[in-house]
């Protein structure tokens, strides 16, 4: 006889295959359904039931099987469940709110500028759930990205440098301010490299690495849809990797960082411009520059040539299949991607066996809120609720 603990997890499994089929190849029959994540038919009718009742999936009408007389095909619904992702930076606030059936409903971002970035994060939390709450939506979670270390808690900000932020109970500050429970908090760019993933350029990738390109640099690695997150968590920090100029002076105290010679405030140290509002609005006003001024885009090829110094190394170490650039790198590649991609060829001791794929994000800033509130769907999409 099963135990219980057994019998739920084998529950949770089923359903976790019926909704990720559902979600991956659109509406199905349940013989398909049955075929393709190898469940018995009464188990997929059983499973396609709760989620009907649940308000998750519906009938959409028929559609011809391969064999046997035509089926009436199953879609995932759930358009008022969602998961609440967002990121707090230097710079702006992201949020996206994500439907189960992968849609995203509502996407923003919202400048911080003289305002604390932690009161930001809140405000916009706030009226974001109270929003949701007005349309009726059910809130399956919230989840923050942040530049920085996130405790194995998954509710503390051990050390964002900068952010000036150690040992910030964020979880708790946000479940206070938006009278929810149970809020997470995760690193930026492995929320990232989920929102890719799922959503962006990495999709279908069997090995991804996300770098992103604000006044960190972060990097999150995707294997097979997993995230590689290390022992404590803390993998991903590559923006204090000594891949930078060795005088060069870093938010965290160090010399020689990488973010410290290819992160935006570098960038635009090296072209001696002032940003101005969001690091892809900033980007916008740096190309423009360098589209007029030979020496802007020189000094640029010099950013991508040390950004690439950067991805050889890391490509030695994780060999990825893809690696995405987002945040201020996608503005201006045109003037960052042919140098970065022959210093990899430089430096890469395999490249001309196998040079990863440079492709850059389509999220906009968006990718980091995206991939947190697809982490914040993951207790549905695992059948973990009732």
């Amino acid at each position: 006889m099963n135990a219980p603990g057994q019998v739920e997890h084998v529950r949770r499994r089923n359903v976790a295959l019926v909704l990720g089929a559902l979600r991956t190849d659109g509406p199905v029959t349940r013989t398909e359904l049955a075929r393709r994540t190898g469940l018995a038919k009464a188990t997929v009718g059983s499973i396609v039931g709760d989620l009907e009742s649940a308000g998750l999936a519906a009938e959409t009408g028929e559609l011809t099987g391969a064999r046997g007389r035509p089926g009436r095909a199953v879609a995932l619904t759930g358009e008022d469940v969602v998961g609440l992702g967002l990121e707090v930076n230097v710079d702006f606030v992201s949020t996206v709110s994500l439907d189960v059936a992968g849609t995203v409903q509502h996407a923003e971002t919202v400048p911080v500028g003289s305002r604390s970035p932690r009161d930001v994060v809140a405000d916009v939390a706030r009226r974001r759930l109270k929003e949701l709450r007005a349309d009726g939506s059910r809130v399956a979670g919230m989840t923050v990205a942040v530049p920085g270390l996130v405790g194995a808690d998954r509710r503390t900000v051990r050390w964002a440098p900068n952010l000036d932020w150690h040992e910030v109970d964020l979880g708790t500050e946000l479940d206070a301010a938006t009278g929810l429970s149970g809020t997470t908090v995760d690193n930026d760019a492995n929320c990232a490299a989920i929102g890719e993933a799922h959503h962006g350029a990495a999709a279908g990738a069997g090995s991804a690495l996300y770098v992103t390109g604000t006044v960190g640099i972060g990097a999150g690695w995707v294997v097979d849809g997993t995230l590689m997150r290390g022992a404590a968590g803390f993998a991903g920090e590559v923006g204090h990797l000594p891949f930078g100029a060795p005088d060069a002076e870093c938010a965290c105290g160090r010399h020689g960082c990488w973010e410290a010679s290819v992160g935006l405030r570098a960038m635009l140290a090296e072209v001696d411009i002032e940003a101005g509002g969001t690091p892809w609005q900033t980007a916008e006003q740096v190309a423009a520059r360098a589209a007029a001024d030979p020496a802007v885009a020189d000094h640029l090829g010099m950013i991508g040539q040390r950004l690439g110094h950067g991805l050889a190394a890391l490509s030695g170490v994780v060999d990825p299949e893809v690696i995405v650039l987002g945040g201020y790198f996608v503005p201006l590649a045109d003037w960052l991607l042919a140098s970065a991609e022959s210093a990899i060829d430089d430096r890469l001791i395999f490249a001309d066996l196998h040079r990863p794929e440079l492709r850059l994000s389509p999220l906009d800033l968006q990718s980091a809120a995206l991939g947190a509130a697809e982490e914040s769907l993951t207790t549905v999409l695992t059948g973990g609720l009732d």
